[in-house]
């Protein structure tokens, strides 16, 4: 099969789909890799590693989408890509389909088959290609808070871990999961007056176990919201819904109520952000204001880190790169049901159910899709 790696062209995204490493895998498993030429360049993956290993390096992106079987991305494709995307041809990368309406109807008139890492699955329910990222995205969120938290960031002027007689910064974490875990584990490690909320009783006592006594849990009623966000000096935002628009958990009203400078990280930005006035930003310009209230609602975070985060992504995806590539989208998804549950778009058809809820759109089974 012939495997594409396009360069990323969204704002500030230096993340490439595979290293080298990964590249010389699927070389060795006899299939032939064309990489953009400066598709690694900026995390120090220059053309000549790619060559190295065997891969072709490819002046521009038609060239890569022109002829590769199999894309392989990061992000999710720009509008320009969505436009050299091809019936039959499969996209493996982050999606993010619920909150996008254009990006869904660009796909599906292009006919492609559309594999979206973060609906992929795993024998615990979990979503193992998307955990790498809001491990990454969980631990950012804190360092990106504490610099908003800055006074010259806009933020009220608060150390998050205080200083001797001062106290620390309030800190709120919306959601328990890997992004929720990771950032309150940042945040206990500088040492702030941490809470989270999350709705799993079973996942509170799990962090309560973890990181008890400094930690403390609230079971997320939107009494709990209410009270915690307007008290806080930093609000991360933290909640999944698996394929689907992320929950509104904090209203205008509430931000409203919130005291000046006190910031909201929104790592749920990708499915459409639990604060009712997140809206998407970039690394270029990453915050903006509503209120008083500092909301940083960048769509990439780990692209902030790019290196780290690629190769911390390729580990991850890797397998089912080379699943893909060895046996063919068909057969590799019917061999794997946790494949199959990355199905977002199968020639013209929506094939996730959140994604056909989020938009009114007819929902196809991904089994019945690949045989249509």
């Amino acid at each position: 099969m012939i495997v594409g790696v396009p360069r990323e062209i969204k704002d500030n995204e230096f993340r490439v789909g595979l290293t080298p490493s990964a590249v010389r895998e699927l070389v060795e498993h006899g299939h032939k890799v064309v990489v953009e030429s400066g598709a690694g360049e900026a995390i120090d993956l220059d053309d000549n590693y790619y060559r190295a290993v065997g891969a072709e390096v490819v002046p521009d992106s038609a060239s890569v989408y022109g002829r590769a079987e199999l894309v392989v991305k990061v992000k999710e494709p720009q509008p320009t890509e969505i436009g050299m995307l091809r019936e039959g041809q499969v996209l493996f990368t982050y999606l993010h389909l619920a909150p996008d309406a254009a990006q869904t109807e660009g796909i599906l008139r292009s006919g492609c088959i559309a594999v979206a890492y973060e609906t992929v699955t795993d024998e615990r329910g979990g979503l193992p290609l998307l955990a790498p990222m809001s491990e990454v995205a969980g631990r950012m969120s804190i360092q990106a808070g504490a610099h908003a938290l800055e006074r010259e960031a806009g933020g009220r002027g608060i150390l998050l871990g205080g200083v001797p007689g001062v106290p620390p910064a309030k800190v709120v974490v919306l959601g328990g999961g890997v992004v929720g875990m990771n950032a309150l584990r940042m945040a206990l490690g500088l040492e702030a007056d941490v809470t989270v909320l999350d709705k799993s009783l079973p996942r509170l006592k799990e962090l309560d176990l973890a990181f008890a006594p400094a930690l403390k849990t609230r079971y997320a009623t939107i009494d709990a919201v209410e009270e915690s966000v307007l008290t806080a000096d930093l609000v991360i935002g933290a909640v999944l819904t698996p394929g689907g628009t992320a929950p509104r958990l904090v209203t205008r009203e509430m931000i409203r109520s919130m005291r000046r400078g006190t910031v909201v990280v929104d790592v749920s930005i990708d499915q459409g952000g639990c604060f009712e006035t997140s809206r998407p930003t970039t690394h270029s310009n990453p915050t903006y204001v509503v209120d008083g209230v500092v909301h940083y609602c960048v769509t990439n975070m780990p692209g902030a880190v790019a290196r780290t985060s690629t190769f911390a992504l390729n580990n991850a995806t890797l397998p089912f790169t080379l699943a893909l590539a060895d046996k063919g989208v068909r057969k590799a998804m019917a061999e794997d049901c946790h494949l199959l549950d990355g199905l977002n778009v199968c020639c013209g058809h929506v094939t996730h159910r959140a994604v056909a809820e989020a938009h009114g759109l007819e929902f196809v089974p991904p089994e019945q899709a690949l045989t249509l």
